[in-house]
């Protein structure tokens, strides 16, 4: 009798995920070579992600954000507002490339569903920013000091309520919303349910719905892109995101000066607050990479960088939860593509405390011999190459980074070339040189 889902280890989940991977559901091959391409192409990310073999060679996978838009000759406006031009750009860009893995086209996100909700969070072309460069955070203290009991009470009331009326002024109506587990039987409905008659709730519930439309348009549109690229060979690299709970308040809710103010003058709330978050953040990235099919998990990592607090502030603040996010994305079978910008180079000997073969440390500037010598035996590593120089060097001085870390970081088996952060402006001819000479220098014998 097959095992149900909750019966099975972590290792047998992992292995049904990368099954689903390779056998994408829905997709008709446009011919064998193609099929036979995307397989091999996943298997080669898989080899890389387990240790339990080498791949056949180094995957590549060019972490991008804009760069397909801007070497397709459209802004990145044009790219959040147009999406067939959006469409037509991401592809040209696998076409001509041909990685081993694409991101999506789905990080520029849809500018029009932005303005219907009058986001606040960021800035982004044509809004804030000049319609040729990406789109910038807005970091405020978007919750107060004294709100934790009521984040900590009831995360998702608190985010209905108090959060996403102040981060999108459109939904400022939310402010008068009830919870609706006030609706526990039929005498109670009634008076719960009259707040969405009132017209501030019900002109917030209209742009919402508004909003959502304009999403799935977008959503469709970046879902057929997916599913169009299998078809020609090609798999996106990405099943779902999350983020670590720290990061989660010290990016969009406290920000970087009220989170570190609260690490000293109210550190229990603050590590209350984490644990109530991390199991939202689990189940953000279980539950979007087991519709996708794909077992990676992209996580962004920013205030737990070197830098941004002591090492004694990551053991106690940031890793204990970022690691119980690990440990529930591994224990569903999902691979955490754990993305760290800036550099984790005192953090190496507390992260590696995580089982061998399941998680992805993509590093932008990192000491990578350091990290291959302390977290190679164990984990897969990926990155640094630097965006700077693929923008501003030679092609025969990015085959010789590639080189480098080809030789550092990749002679075991472990290793994934990748851009340290995600890519916008670079010169085309450096990319195709990281993309080719990964292929041609990087294959095992």
């Amino acid at each position: 009798m097959e095992k149900q889902w909750k019966d099975l280890s972590a290792d047998e989940k992992q292995e049904a995920m990368f099954d689903s991977w390779l056998s994408p559901k829905g997709v008709k091959f446009v011919n064998p070579e193609a099929e036979k391409l995307y397989k091999e192409r996943v298997t080669r990310f898989k080899d890389a992600i387990q240790l339990r073999k080498k791949p056949d060679r180094v995957p590549v996978f060019p972490n991008t954000n804009f760069f397909p838009a801007l070497y397709s000759g459209i802004t990145p406006q044009e790219a959040m507002y147009d999406y067939d031009k959006l469409y037509a750009a991401y592809k040209k860009y696998v076409l001509d490339f041909a990685p081993d893995a694409h991101g999506g086209a789905g990080l520029p996100g849809p500018g029009r569903m932005f303005e219907i909700l009058d986001y606040k969070l960021y800035n982004w072309p044509g809004h804030g920013v000049d319609p040729r460069y990406t789109y910038q955070a807005v970091e405020r203290e978007y919750v107060n000091p004294d709100e934790y009991d009521k984040l900590i009470a009831d995360p998702a009331a608190f985010f209905t309520n108090t959060y996403l009326p102040r981060i999108m002024g459109a939904l400022d109506g939310f402010k008068l919303l009830p919870p609706l587990t006030g609706i526990i039987e039929l005498p109670f409905t009634g008076p719960n349910i009259a707040h969405y008659g009132l017209p501030e709730v019900q002109a917030s519930l209209e742009k919402l719905m508004e909003a959502g439309r304009e999403a799935l348009k977008w959503f469709n549109r970046m879902h057929e892109f997916d599913r169009e690229m299998a078809s020609l060979g090609f798999p996106c690299f990405f099943g779902g995101f999350t983020k670590t709970p720290y990061d989660i308040i010290a990016d969009t809710l406290r920000g970087t000066k009220g989170a570190i103010m609260d690490v000293y003058r109210q550190p229990a709330k603050l590590l209350e607050a984490l644990e109530a978050l991390t199991p939202i953040a689990i189940n953000m990235g279980t539950s979007v990479s087991k519709l996708s099919g794909n077992p990676i998990v992209f996580i962004p990592l920013h205030k737990g960088a070197d830098g941004f607090m002591s090492d004694a502030q990551f053991k106690k603040f940031y890793w204990p939860t970022f690691r119980k996010l690990l440990m529930g994305l591994i224990e569903e079978g999902c691979v955490p593509f754990s993305y760290v910008e800036g550099s984790f180079n005192t953090r190496l000997e507390v992260i590696k405390d995580v089982p061998k073969g399941k998680v992805i440390w993509c590093f932008d500037l990192t000491d990578m011999a350091k990290a291959a010598e302390i977290l190679g035996d164990t984990e897969c590593i990926a990155g640094n190459m630097p965006v700077v120089a693929l923008n501003v060097a030679t092609p025969q001085e990015v085959k010789d980074l590639a080189k480098g870390l080809i030789d550092t970081v990749g002679k075991n088996g472990g290793y994934i070339m990748s851009t340290g952060v995600a890519l916008d402006e670079a010169k085309p001819e450096n990319v195709k040189a990281m993309v080719d000479f990964t292929k041609e220098y990087g294959i095992y014998k």
